[in-house]
């Protein structure tokens, strides 16, 4: 069986780290199988990783200082977000995991995250492919 979901999410920052992981099992309908969670948007991500507040301070540390506001982008001559979307080619826009038991199969500390890079952003959308039985 493979299904499509999708649900959105409103951010209220221009870095906003978003974890999804409950609204992901909410949606899944297979007993196990793979999902893949995927980003409509140039300007965010969706990556795995702990869920632990100083860590995640330094995910935002880290990216502003490999995408520092002290270098003149090209991009910016367009939307003026140039550093949204560096950020983004670092990350990754979707996630394939596994599914056991109707669940995400995550390990003891990880949680899914939507990353906004670009806020704050109304409607972002996250669309979901599951395939499994």
């Amino acid at each position: 069986m493979i299904t499509q979901k999708s649900f959105n999410l409103n951010t209220n920052k221009n870095f906003e780290i978003i974890d999804i992981t409950s609204k992901v099992n909410e949606l899944i309908d297979v007993n196990q199988g793979i999902v893949s969670i995927f980003s409509r948007h140039s300007t965010s991500a969706i990556v795995v990783n702990e869920n632990e507040m100083g860590l995640l301070n330094d995910l935002e540390f880290m990216l502003d200082n490999l995408v520092s506001d002290k270098f003149s982008y090209e991009h910016d001559r367009i939307d003026d977000n140039a550093r949204s979307h560096l950020k983004s080619f670092l990350l990754s826009s979707s996630e394939c995991l596994p599914i056991r038991n109707n669940r995400l199969d995550l390990g003891t500390w990880q949680s899914v995250f939507f990353i906004e890079l670009d806020g704050s952003r109304h409607n972002r959308t996250i669309s979901l492919t599951i395939i499994g039985e």
